[in-house]
């Protein structure tokens, strides 16, 4: 981040949790300069001189948190309702999610939908608190499909072009080979440091049934195309094993959800090297919350279709060598569950893969291997000093950060309880 003061911090005493070897290391200090990882070395094997010194006592220190799938803007769970809310309502509403993603831990978060370069250069800029932003800018999505919040008989679509911005959509409207590649191209001059686009029916939807496929091949392939020659990728909403087959074959690089995989979809994407970035607490929280928090009775309706398939679908992908990276996706008041997902993942999958997840994945899907995600010299100073071990207990992560003693961010102590 810029604007800030340049510190220099030496954590000692504290046990380091590599996502990568999956164990906790005794005996090493981290020095940070300015918003970098400077030295990860023996403890007390260099003078201190200037930099300020902090005792972690015994605590765990661990990379900052990704969740590879948010919607920092989706302050109503209503996606039709939040895309009329004026723009300054939605921005304002977004202030306090992005606050408590970062007291969560979260210090980077990808935006599948809504969040564009504006806010994630407010965050860069410390105007405004919260994780680090890899927007998408809007979704691309065709007539009809997930990111189509018409209900049926309206005719006027709430987004009719690319100049007129609301805010509060998650998606644009846009068919056809030729005008999927302007809509590339104008996400990426906006600044959208990757695409998304919706290949399957979702539940939030009111008109496209789940068992959909979404695109053509050749719009797919051709906003593939587009991503590729800007150096990026594309980002996937589907549900099943058809949606993902057709979206992983045309070059979709992640696949968001992915509750409806089969067993040879999922070998076909490991041999892809495509990633999954399953959500399952979304489902969990739609179907206990959903209703009163105004979900239409449409999309309620659709929930169980894929929240009983979604904890399969995790040991599917596993099964597999599938990596998966870690995605919450939820709405409205239903952000307060975002860390709930690592409860989830660990359940049937481990506390180390669940760990990873949100650390060492989530890093390489979003193409910052050595950046974030770890403890090295040359990685951004994104770290948590946790009380507790999650290693051996998930639940220290768990929640609102009541267990994180202290949260650093691009070398910027943003909580400090020790």
């Amino acid at each position: 981040m810029t604007g800030k003061t340049t510190i220099s911090l030496i954590l000692r005493n504290g046990q380091l949790l590599d996502p990568g070897k999956g164990e906790l290391l005794s005996g090493l200090e981290v020095q940070i300069d300015g918003e970098r990882i400077s030295a990860v070395r023996e403890q007390g094997s260099v003078a201190v001189g200037d930099a300020q010194v902090i005792d972690l006592g015994g605590r765990t220190l661990m990379p900052g948190l990704i969740d590879c799938h948010v919607h920092v803007l989706a302050s109503n769970a209503n996606l039709g309702v939040n895309a009329l809310q004026p723009n300054a309502i939605i921005l304002y509403r977004a202030l306090p999610i992005l606050a408590a993603m970062l007291q969560r831990g979260f210090t980077t978060v990808r935006d599948a939908g809504g969040a564009d370069w504006a806010l994630a250069r407010s965050i860069a800029l410390g105007l405004v608190p919260g994780p680090r932003i890899f927007a998408s800018g809007k979704a691309l999505s065709q007539t009809g499909g997930h990111g189509d919040m018409r209900a049926r008989g309206e005719l006027l679509l709430s987004e009719p072009c690319s100049c007129c911005f609301r805010a509060g959509a998650i998606a644009r409207v846009v068919d056809g080979v030729d005008n999927v590649r302007l809509a590339v191209r104008e996400e990426l001059q906006q600044g959208a440091t990757q695409i998304k686009i919706m290949a399957s029916g979702g539940v939030s939807s009111p008109t496209d049934p789940i068992a959909n496929t979404q695109y053509s091949e050749a719009e797919i392939r051709a906003i593939v195309d587009e991503a590729h020659a800007a150096n990026t990728y594309v980002m996937a909403h589907a549900y099943t094993a058809r949606a993902i087959r057709r979206a992983v074959e045309c070059g979709v690089r992640t696949i968001e959800h992915g509750n409806l995989v089969d067993a040879p979809t999922a070998a076909l994407m490991a041999a892809k090297g495509a990633f999954a970035v399953p959500t399952q607490v979304t489902y969990e929280m739609l179907a206990e919350h959903g209703a009163a928090a105004g979900l239409p009775a449409e999309s309620v309706a659709k929930i169980e279709d894929v929240r009983q398939a979604g904890r399969n679908a995790l040991k599917l992908f596993a099964e597999a060598g599938v990596e998966m990276g870690y995605g919450s996706d939820l709405l409205g008041e239903m952000h307060q569950y975002q860390s709930y997902e690592l409860k989830i993942r660990a359940q049937v999958l481990g506390n180390l893969a669940a760990i990873q997840s949100a650390t060492s994945v989530a890093a390489k899907i979003l193409q910052r291997e050595g950046e974030l995600g770890c403890i090295a010299p040359g990685a951004l100073a994104d770290l948590l000093v946790v009380d507790g071990n999650p290693l051996a207990s998930i639940d220290c992560l768990v929640g609102q950060g009541e267990q994180l003693a202290m949260i650093i961010q691009s070398g910027q102590v943003q909580k400090n309880v020790m």
